[in-house]
């Protein structure tokens, strides 16, 4: 995406990894569950495929609005989750800023696979905020992360909300880097 290859090389292994875990996740018992971490998986794997350094793959012209349509419906649908769950409108925040990015990166030529600065300022600088503002908010809440013994057995990959939060912070760092060129 961006720099030398490296780094993009890093950033595809962490978003990839994460969209690996959230397919566990989604094993789950509690449906809710599911269906974030179902959202959770195509951002993580989403952002991969965006991430790949543009040395090793340029994407055809067509994959931009794709992902755009993509995560777009992704938007909609977390807007239209939102109602049950507050936590739905990070989901939201974060295909809104996928969409945004896959705008930037298509309507650039000159610039594509996010070479130089071609985003809107304002923009990318509320959207830099928010995902520092939240990746430093879970970072402190995953701190102290205490078991509650209710007798209950353990918790299942996907029933672990200290690995799921550990999963929206990686993908939020991932943002943050994918951003941070634009």
């Amino acid at each position: 995406m961006h720099g030398p290859a490296s780094p993009g090389w890093l950033l595809v292994a962490l978003c990839a990894a994460t969209g690996a875990y959230c397919l566990l996740r989604m094993r789950s018992s509690v449906e809710e569950q599911r269906r974030a971490a179902g959202g959770e998986a195509l951002m993580g794997f989403g952002m991969a495929a965006m991430a790949v350094p543009a040395a090793v793959f340029t994407p055809p012209a067509w994959v931009w609005p794709a992902y755009a349509v993509v995560f777009g419906a992704a938007g909609l649908r977390a807007l239209w989750a939102a109602r049950s769950g507050r936590h739905h409108l990070h989901h939201l925040v974060g295909a809104a800023a996928m969409v945004y990015m896959a705008v930037v990166m298509g309507g650039s030529p000159a610039h594509a696979h996010g070479h130089g600065t071609s985003g809107t300022p304002v923009l990318t600088g509320a959207l830099l905020l928010y995902f520092t503002g939240y990746v430093l908010l879970t970072g402190v809440r995953l701190i102290p992360v205490v078991a509650v013994a209710d007798g209950r057995a353990a918790a299942g990959w996907g029933d672990r909300p200290e690995l799921a939060r550990a999963c929206r912070l990686s993908m939020a760092m991932g943002m943050l880097a994918m951003l941070l060129p634009l």
